[in-house]
């Protein structure tokens, strides 16, 4: 079981934290999340596995980008949740 979320990731945001649920020009959901870490040799997609990971209450390991890794809108697979359960826990109900 393996759950995908899209997030747009602002590096140096001066918090790490998260902004809620926006929609792309196709209306495809996606997560803003901001970290204090810089986007450099992969610092800014480190923290946000990082703080996935504890708001998902699941390992580190199991939060990775899997695509976009420097661009700002990313790909992050969950391992161990489901894509219900992921949504869940991060308070958002899809359409």
């Amino acid at each position: 079981m393996t759950a995908k979320i899209a997030v747009r990731l602002t590096p140096r945001g001066g918090r790490d934290g998260v902004d809620g649920w926006a929609a792309d020009e196709t209306g495809r959901p996606f997560l803003k999340v901001r970290v204090s870490a810089p986007p450099v040799e992969g610092e800014a997609n480190e923290a946000l596995e990082r703080l996935l990971a504890k708001m998902l209450k699941v390992s580190k390991s199991s939060v990775r980008v899997v695509s976009g890794t420097t661009a700002r809108l990313k790909q992050v697979e969950i391992v161990g949740l489901e894509q219900d359960q992921a949504l869940a826990r991060l308070s958002f109900k899809p359409s």
